[in-house]
């Protein structure tokens, strides 16, 4: 039986005003990475109500769910994060966060609140579709990538999805446009802690110290010569030293120093160099002044590799349903990453933009808060991509 969309958008537009009170319940009590135990549980009451299958999880917080509408092999799996971040909100409103020092800076508040009001709009057409769909909610997003853990223990085995959807709210773009582009759209970030251990001193005689601050002064300014000098200029590659630590006195010269940051790219070309040298940089550098050093280098995101057959699939969804305009053909990657990129690595799927309006407060700031006023359309595209790719894998 064919879906009347003009039914579904009714439906959606139905349940607007509770799913904006979801999301500002979400945004009210934030828990941080593998922490979501209240959010995991309001999630679950939520699918309950709807009599959506609900999996053990596997990672504590984690939330998977099944619908199964027929051919369990048609499988749709939606992903959302759930965690939120240790950021002091600024703003004051009936909603800000209840909890010192923590908040939903990245929209995972919002991405939570219309994967619920799309299970809820799905649940109501369950009969009337011929596959199944998996949803995730899943913890850890920031710092920790639980989405590769979760991918590990085979969370999409069985069935195995032919499409992986996830949105993430994206300030600069109009609200409720969705912006997407195949093939690389995310970057890898590999995340590294460095510690430098020398001789500490008196500040009037560093000739009798081995300064561990002048060290790192000379391994931030080698390592951020490699993109110009150990890369073609067309690699894109990016490193932030983003912390450093050491000394308690301003006459002192400390004897330890610790940095930490990232590195991100697109190519796994590039990735693969990187650890080596980052060795060779730090090695030099303290051979050179006599002090020691340890390094710890991980490889926390690989890079976001949007399918492009369910790019252009989602796109002439979003345009014939959503609205001709509504649609945005992101033109270069971005250098922020995402967990979600074990999802499609080894399976079909699309990470998407959902705008936040082209004045919303950055991504990771205390001033950011999902619009409300994309809800409606992340929700639509969930379930209208969901719906169309059931049917487009029927034939």
């Amino acid at each position: 039986m064919k879906i009347d969309i003009r039914e579904i958008t009714k439906a959606v537009d139905n349940i607007i005003p509770k799913i904006k009170d979801i999301r500002r319940h979400l945004h009210a009590n934030p828990e941080l990475s593998l922490k979501e135990y209240n959010t995991s549980e309001y999630i679950r009451k939520q699918l309950r109500d709807i009599e959506i299958n609900v999996s053990p999880p596997l990672l504590e917080t984690d939330v998977i769910a099944y619908l199964n509408c027929g051919d369990n092999h048609n499988n749709v799996t939606l992903r959302a994060d759930t965690d939120a971040l240790p950021i002091q909100e600024s703003r004051d409103f009936a909603y800000c966060s209840k909890k010192s020092n923590i908040m939903h800076a990245c929209g995972h508040d919002g991405h939570t609140a219309m994967l619920i009001g799309a299970a809820i709009i799905l649940a109501k057409y369950r009969h009337q579709l011929n596959g199944s769909i998996r949803f995730v909610f899943q913890p850890g997003e920031e710092i920790v990538a639980a989405g590769r853990d979760l991918v590990g223990k085979g969370i999409l085995n069985s069935p195995k999805p032919k499409a992986v959807l996830a949105l993430h709210g994206w300030p600069g773009y109009p609200v409720g446009s969705i912006g997407g582009k195949h093939g690389p759209f995310l970057a890898a970030a590999d995340i590294y802690e460095i510690t430098i251990t020398g001789k500490g001193g008196h500040g009037s005689r560093p000739e009798e110290s081995v300064d561990p601050i002048m060290t790192a002064t000379k391994i931030i300014n080698s390592l951020y010569l490699l993109p110009s000098r150990r890369f073609r200029a067309l690699d894109a590659l990016v490193i932030s030293v983003c912390k450093i630590a050491g000394g308690a006195s301003s006459n002192v010269i400390p004897d330890r120093i610790t940095m930490g940051g990232s590195a991100r790219y697109l190519s796994k070309k590039v990735g693969d160099k990187l650890p080596q040298l980052f060795e060779d940089i730090i090695r030099t550098e303290c051979d050179n002044a006599g002090a020691t050093y340890e390094l710890k280098y991980e490889n926390s995101y690989i890079p976001t590799v949007n399918d492009k057959n369910i790019v252009n699939k989602c796109k002439d969804i979003t345009k014939r349903h959503i609205g001709e305009s509504m649609w945005i053909d992101i033109e270069e990657p971005s250098m922020g990453s995402e967990d979600f990129s074990y999802y499609i690595d080894k399976n079909p799927g699309g990470l998407f933009f959902l705008g936040m309006g082209e004045n919303s407060p950055m991504l990771h700031t205390n001033s950011f808060d999902f619009n409300d006023d994309a809800l409606r359309n992340g929700i639509l595209f969930f379930v209208l991509s969901t719906i169309e790719l059931i049917e487009s894998m029927m034939h």
